[in-house]
């Protein structure tokens, strides 16, 4: 697999052509001298160039033109074991969003534990004025590292090995079936493990519009 995915494209129109001119006055951001006569004149001439219909025209005609880099070349291997294939990526991607994300969705109660639902009045704050109670962002962290930890779980070698005992099926002396049946499980751990995968990318899919930055 091969992927490369670009930036997003950034719209060039009549005051970003303005700004790119008069580039140095980035350096000068206090107001004193954003009085100077080159604050003035780029302000006048992106206002003109904005009122030039051939400009605006030429600037969304080329805005349309270009094309996000976007690269993806899929190897017969990369699909032998999609689901783990996926998550290789996914996994840094949700941890990067978490890091860096500015916001959050509202996460259904049913969804996260009960020490992080809000309380009855704060619920009423939320219907009166959509207030948020304190631990509105801390429902998407819970649900995101749910969501990472599942994916972790695929991509590992051996995620039910935890739960086989096999200290007493290694005497050489026992054929291949008794060993099989010294091996000790634990199915309920087995099946609260599995349970836990299977919620963590119900999430992924109920909350998959949510990630963004």
């Amino acid at each position: 697999m091969k992927v490369y995915i670009g930036k997003y494209l950034n719209f060039w129109g009549p005051y970003q052509i303005v700004d790119a001119v008069f580039f140095w006055q980035e350096k000068y951001p206090n107001k004193k001298q954003a009085a100077r006569w080159d604050y003035r004149l780029s302000d006048k001439l992106g206002k003109w160039l904005a009122s030039v219909d051939w400009v605006v025209n030429l600037c969304n005609w080329i805005y349309e033109k270009r094309k996000r880099t976007e690269y993806i070349k899929i190897d017969s291997y990369d699909v032998w074991s999609m689901d783990s294939t996926l998550s290789l990526i996914v996994v840094p991607m949700l941890k990067r969003l978490k890091e860096v994300k500015h916001g959050a969705p509202n996460v259904d109660l049913a969804d996260v534990p009960k020490h992080l639902h809000p309380t009855k009045a704060e619920q009423k704050k939320h219907r009166e004025n959509g207030s948020t109670d304190k631990n509105f962002f801390k429902r998407f962290d819970w649900v995101l590292d749910e969501m990472i930890w599942a994916h972790e779980q695929l991509i590992s070698d051996d995620g039910d090995g935890q739960f086989y005992d096999h200290s007493k099926a290694n005497d050489p002396n026992d054929d291949l079936n008794t060993q099989v049946r010294k091996i000790k499980v634990d199915r309920k751990g087995l099946e609260a493990y599995h349970k836990r995968i299977d919620n963590g990318l119900r999430l992924f899919g109920k909350y998959y519009r949510s990630l963004w930055d």
